[in-house]
């Protein structure tokens, strides 16, 4: 009987263990598996397209768009976001065990910062392989205090296309621009701030 008892304490610990195990790798690989996807295309650059954008949205309308995935270290991607011949924009990812940052980094042309910059947050679990959402974070509130419902998502799905997407909750505010993964064009210049 003890033998019995034991073997089925054993089993439900091991079953718990295991369970428990395989629900945070799950979550650390969805992260983890992510950011791989943005290494494997470092280097490259890519034409894109407004998928979703206000009414009254002249920033993007008509502008040819690029991202450059331009500077990749081990836990910080750097990724220029272009709009026509403006420069000022990189989207800035950094890894902290299995969670990402999101900042948006904004330059005037002779490179010095904008006065609203380094606007973003955390991702608030390890997400998806194929997603990451990120929530603003306190530094956003205190630059744009509108901003503070905003949630962002980065999707990287089955290699073919890379979205850059803004929803900002309790609005009608939406933003979305997709990229063809499948179509690489030639490298942009440096963006402002950057050095070649």
């Amino acid at each position: 009987m003890k033998n019995l008892l034991f073997g089925m304490f054993l089993s439900l610990f091991i079953l718990a263990a295991n369970t428990s195990v395989f629900g945070q790798t799950k979550t650390v690989q969805g992260s983890f598996a992510f950011w791989n996807s943005l290494q494997k295309i470092c280097g490259k650059a890519f034409a894109g397209t407004v998928a979703a954008a206000p009414a009254d949205d002249v920033t993007f309308k008509d502008k040819a768009l690029a991202m450059h995935v331009r500077a990749c270290e081990k836990d910080r991607i750097r990724i220029p976001f272009f709009v026509g011949d403006d420069k000022s924009r990189t989207w800035v990812l950094t890894r902290k065990k299995d969670r990402i940052l999101l900042k948006h980094d904004h330059r005037h042309e002779d490179g010095t910062p904008d006065k609203v910059t380094m606007y973003g947050g955390w991702t608030t679990s390890g997400g998806a392989a194929e997603r990451q959402t990120f929530s603003a974070d306190q530094q956003t509130v205190d630059i744009l205090p509108a901003a503070a419902a905003n949630v962002w998502w980065i999707e990287i799905v089955d290699g073919q296309y890379f979205t850059y997407n803004l929803r900002r909750m309790g609005t009608d505010r939406y933003f979305s621009v997709k990229f063809d993964l499948s179509k690489e064009i030639d490298k942009p210049s440096a963006p402002w701030g950057w050095k070649d």
